[in-house]
């Protein structure tokens, strides 16, 4: 089993993928930690270090379940995949998921920094309709209805039970 997950902040994506990983003992990948540089919010890495280490996570580890916005690195684990799942349960329920996230002690030293945060991401989330980047509603899209092996479309927030 080796599942990737994609989709806007708040879709619930990291909540989906712990829950699997539990579930069938999957080694879990949120995508942050590696496109981030290490100890920084926000501040992406160069792109051939990213691939680098998603190539290596994806060779080394036998069933596993990776999360995350970037279109980009997603497509490139596609070929390494046996499903993709795209959770798209729309604006609203990304912008409130966003609002109640806990805190994420892996990306934040404390839930006020992370809280700090929220005024860009309620903006940021808000746009994936209209943006065109690697991390937008257009990119996840198109990556979703390309790829021809097993896919999932979720389109309500409901999680898998444990």
């Amino acid at each position: 089993m080796r599942i990737v997950v994609v989709g806007n902040s708040g879709s619930g994506k990291s909540t989906y993928a712990r829950t699997l990983a539990t579930r069938h003992g999957l080694t879990h990948l949120d995508l942050d930690t590696i496109v981030w540089e290490p100890g920084q919010i926000a501040m992406p890495r160069k792109a051939d270090a990213v691939t680098r280490d998603l190539v290596a996570f994806v060779e080394r580890e036998p069933r596993w379940v990776i999360e995350g916005c970037y279109g980009d690195v997603v497509e490139a684990a596609l070929p390494y995949c046996t499903q993709l799942v795209f959770m798209n349960p729309g604006l609203e329920a990304c912008l409130a998921n966003n609002e109640r996230r806990p805190w994420e002690p892996h990306k934040y030293a404390c839930k006020a920094d992370q809280d700090a945060g929220l005024p860009f991401l309620r903006t940021w989330v808000a746009d994936y309709y209209t943006r065109a980047d690697a991390c937008s509603y257009t990119c996840h899209r198109r990556v979703f209805d390309a790829f021809a092996g097993d896919k999932l479309e979720l389109t309500t927030v409901d999680q898998p039970q444990e």
